[in-house]
């Protein structure tokens, strides 16, 4: 195949593709697949198919295409694929078809079978081995086939390569005008010749049709080629331009030629024609502007790629930074988290020693009035017995008993208020353990919010916690807990003083903005009320939102009725649409959760907007669909009509500033006037 059988800025373009990928290596953004992605990504059928198997497909399929069973050259030109016949495009270049072939074969998508990727290897093979041998022929070479070599390259030809047909048959119509066949006729005609021609145009003046045609080619290296066959057909069969411009009386049939210089400069219904659509260049003139647009898109692509590889480095390094920032902050957290899971574990191990020192004295302490108690029973037992011995002594051992009892009984309510000690001490460390385990919830809580004042209150929180527990602690009167008390108070004063001027410092700033806020809107009405005794603008203005623009109406109804009964039907149809509008009762509208906010639409399965939709047409249907939305957003619940301001210009909300900025201007204009 020779070199003017490619499309010229096509080819160009992948010239100058293959010279930046010669140029610059794939990038690592671009690197291949790995083999385990490629193994993932293969289809069941592939797995299932061994690999003698595909090769005993593909090399079937090679000789059926070697010995001509299937059809693969359409033209010297053009190609097509006899494996994808219900396919949208059948005409492939000889480049196209190559690497559809080997796109499909080497492709790893599970849609393709076994079968169809064999069938497309071996397609490939064919294309590389026969064709692309045939076209590489020594005998034939490039520069033999391409059509300027026998021509004058400094020949001026009609560009784009311009055909010129004369002698067509006409005949006299009924209104006194010449009339004849049409272009198509006369360009599939040509085609079925081999010439493809673009376009046939046949040329009409005052008198009809003229009886002349021109036919256009590829601007590219083959569409002169086919040109030139084109005229070189004609001069064959004595029909060529000499033959036309003899002296012989008689002529018949078509004459055609390729226009030239002397055709671009005729006085006639051609020349006119050339001029106006076409130029004159010499092959000279035309190589030198391909090359020139080549070497721009080269050049071009080369400051592109370029820019890229830039860009490419400059975020990496951005990339590289900020992956560097991330991983020290991470080792910082880490440090930081570590340290306070070290403090927390200190805490917690010093409160289980002292609640341990607690439980061992409350049981000791127990032991003792134990044993008290039995030494109180053993001696009350000996005083029974000696009163029974010795009368004299009685009086004596009533008064020790009566002591005894008293004695005893001060010892049981000691043994209560021991055991209510012991519940109150068992309560004591199960609300330490609830209160860290509270504490953690809170740290970790902490961690996870970042606003400011919420990190105060959690810490303040936080504070009061750890004092609680150094609380129950220094009941005791542990010195060191008592320090670490009262230093968390002054902490715990500090952290509610910084919170109190942070919630005033927010309030006030609450305030302000409220304040702000209602001075703009008092503006924004002031404005409004302005701009409603103006004249309306194109610009800035008053719109009344909800309101029902009724030209849709007017147009729709137009397409039904005359004129007269048009307008009363408009005017009748804003009406009752105006009245659906304001009624409360009807809320054509769907709530549907999106990314977690309920937000209304307008339901389009309502029966009345359907209705109407279908019987006045979208434009209708949008005119009212955009006031009912206007009314949802300014006034749902009273459904009346209210005024904003508005920049008709963009179409939305006007703001104050342009709202004055568009005043200020009226008035300068204005004032320049009086002067």
């Amino acid at each position: 195949m020779g070199k003017w059988n490619q499309n010229p800025d096509g080819d160009g373009l992948s010239r100058a593709l293959e010279l930046q990928a010669s140029k610059f290596p794939l990038s690592r953004l671009q690197r291949p697949r790995s083999k385990g992605t490629l193994m993932d990504q293969t289809s069941a059928s592939d797995i299932n198919v061994g690999k003698s198997e595909m090769d005993e497909y593909e090399e079937k399929s090679y000789q059926e295409l070697k010995n001509g069973n299937h059809k693969v050259e359409i033209s010297d030109e053009n190609f097509s694929c006899p494996y994808c016949p219900n396919k949208k495009k059948q005409g492939y270049l000889f480049k196209e078809l190559l690497q559809h072939a080997s796109g499909v074969g080497h492709s790893t998508s599970t849609k393709k079978n076994a079968q169809e990727k064999a069938n497309h290897l071996a397609l490939t093979k064919y294309l590389e081995k026969d064709l692309a041998a045939a076209a590489n022929n020594p005998s034939k070479s490039m520069d033999e086939d391409h059509p300027t070599l026998h021509c004058d390259r400094d020949e001026k030809f009609v560009y784009p390569w311009t055909g010129i047909v004369v002698n067509l048959p006409t005949r006299l119509g009924n209104d006194g005008r010449c009339v004849g066949e049409s272009g198509s006729k006369l360009r599939d005609e040509l085609k079925t010749r081999g010439f493809n021609p673009i376009r046939v145009q046949t040329l009409w003046n005052y008198r009809g049709h003229s009886g002349t045609a021109v036919v256009e080619f590829n601007k590219n290296w083959p569409g002169l080629h086919n040109a030139l066959s084109f005229e070189r057909a004609y001069e064959a069969e004595h029909h060529g331009k000499k033959d036309w411009y003899s002296n012989s009386d008689t002529k018949s049939g078509l004459y055609a030629w390729l226009a030239r210089e002397d055709d671009y400069n005729l006085t006639n219904i051609v020349g006119d024609h050339l001029q106006k659509n076409a130029d004159v260049k010499t092959i000279s003139e035309i190589t030198g502007d391909e090359e020139r647009k080549q070497n721009k898109l080269v050049s071009n692509l080369t400051n592109l790629v370029e820019v890229k590889t830039m860009h490419l480095k400059e975020m990496e390094l951005k990339y590289s930074e900020t992956l560097i920032a991330f991983n020290n902050l991470m080792e910082e957290k880490n440090k930081l988290q570590q340290a306070h899971n070290e403090e927390i574990q200190k805490i917690q191990m010093n409160a289980r020693d002292h609640l341990q020192k607690i439980f061992n004295d409350h049981e000791k302490v127990k032991l003792q009035l134990e044993a008290q108690m039995m030494e109180l029973e053993l001696r009350r037992r000996e005083l029974e017995k000696r009163e029974a011995k010795n009368e004299s002594e009685s009086s004596r051992q009533a008064e020790e008993i009566k002591k005894n009892a008293i004695r005893n009984s001060s010892l049981q309510l000691a043994a209560l208020e021991q055991q209510k000690a012991d519940e109150s001490v068992m309560k004591l460390a199960e609300d330490q353990k609830n209160e860290k385990e509270e504490l953690r919830n809170r740290i970790i809580e902490l961690e996870k919010k970042l606003d400011a004042k919420q990190a105060l209150q959690l810490e303040i929180e936080q504070l009061r916690g750890t004092l609680n527990v150094m609380g129950h602690m220094g009941e005791d009167g542990d010195e060191e807990v008592l320090k670490k008390i009262s230093a968390i108070n002054k902490e715990l004063r500090a952290k509610e003083e910084e919170l109190e001027v942070v919630m005033a410092l927010n309030q006030t700033l609450i305030m302000q903005e409220r304040k702000s806020n209602d001075e703009l809107q008092e503006a924004r009405k002031e404005l409004i009320n302005v701009f409603k005794g103006l004249v309306s603008s194109a610009f800035i203005g008053v719109k009344r939102m909800g309101e029902l623009d009724s030209k849709p109406f007017h147009e729709a109804v137009k397409r039904k009725y005359d004129e007269e009964e048009a307008g009363y039907k408009a005017l009748e149809l804003c009406s009752v649409w105006d009245e659906y509008l304001r009624d409360p009762n009807w809320h054509p509208f769907k709530v549907i959760t999106v990314e977690g906010k309920s937000k209304e639409f307008i339901d389009d399965e309502d029966e009345k907007l359907k209705g109407l939709k279908k019987e006045m047409g979208e434009e209708v249907y949008n005119a009212v669909t955009t006031a009912l939305k206007e009314i949802n957003e300014y006034n749902p619940s009273g459904r009346y009509m209210v005024s904003e301001l508005w920049n008709f210009v963009e179409g939305r909300k006007a703001t104050l500033k342009e709202g004055v900025a568009y005043i200020l201007k009226l008035w300068k204009a204005r004032k320049r006037k009086r002067r």
